[in-house]
């Protein structure tokens, strides 16, 4: 959660969105650059992200930058700078620890729901919802990508789905849009790409094998760990933009 709030469109439930794809053009590359050192807090708090000085030291034109500004501020990573230009826009731990509360207790409630009823979850659903992951483990492991978040959220999305519920799945649609500028802090490594991957799998499983128990167990588990993860890195991202300011 960052200071400046902004909602994309949440991805498909029944689609794995693929992450950004490789990068081929100038203004792609200016994007992806700008993006990865604005999640790493790697401007100063009061930095003032402007055209021509980003442009020389990505040794590219200004149209390129013009258009990564434009793409990170509709993400709501940057703001208008009152002396012009842009600022990088601030995490909020607090908001984030608050949002990933609810996002538990909704995948939780879905996890258990059909159950509680008397019901199943749809199985057809869980079946095509483990084969494309499957796929994932399968395939060539994805680049670590911020956007890799419209992935993981087509999972849970998917997941929740397959409860029965169709508000639950809006709520949590609604509560995924407000976590993903934070949540795509969970996948700049290669490591956290594959454990997501590993951990999904072992979620959907036990719930295809009707062991809620441990499937509950198993969400618990990698909600916390990705919950942390994200808050160590925001801390850092703040941490790094506040000594740059400093210094």
């Amino acid at each position: 959660m960052y200071t400046a709030t902004h909602a994309q469109r949440p991805p498909d439930g029944d689609a794995v969105a693929r992450p950004e794809g490789q990068a081929t053009t100038r203004a792609d590359v200016a994007y992806r650059t700008l993006k990865t050192k604005v999640l790493r807090g790697e401007f100063p708090v009061d930095a003032r992200l402007v055209e021509s000085r980003l442009a020389a030291t990505l040794e590219v034109s200004r149209t390129p930058v013009r258009e990564a500004l434009r793409r990170l501020a509709g993400e709501g990573l940057i703001e208008p700078h009152p002396d012009g230009g842009f600022r990088p826009c601030l995490p909020d731990v607090e908001v984030m620890r608050e949002l990933y509360e609810v996002r538990a207790t909704l995948e939780l409630q879905a996890i258990g729901r059909p159950a509680r009823l008397g019901l199943r979850h749809d199985e057809t659903a869980l079946r095509a919802l483990h084969d494309r992951w499957q796929s994932l483990a399968d395939g060539p492991l994805p680049e670590p990508d911020p956007g890799f978040v419209l992935v993981d959220e087509s999972f849970h999305v998917a997941l929740a789905f397959a409860s029965g519920n169709r508000v639950l799945v809006e709520l949590l649609q609604q509560v995924n849009e407000r976590l993903r500028l934070v949540r795509m802090q969970d996948f700049l490594t290669e490591e956290r790409i594959a454990a997501t991957i590993a951990e999904h799998l072992v979620i959907v499983r036990a719930v295809l094998d009707g062991d809620l128990v441990a499937a509950e167990a198993a969400f618990s588990a990698h909600h916390s760990v990705s919950m942390a993860v994200v808050e160590e890195r925001c801390l850092e991202a703040l941490r790094r933009m506040m000594s740059r300011s400093r210094s």
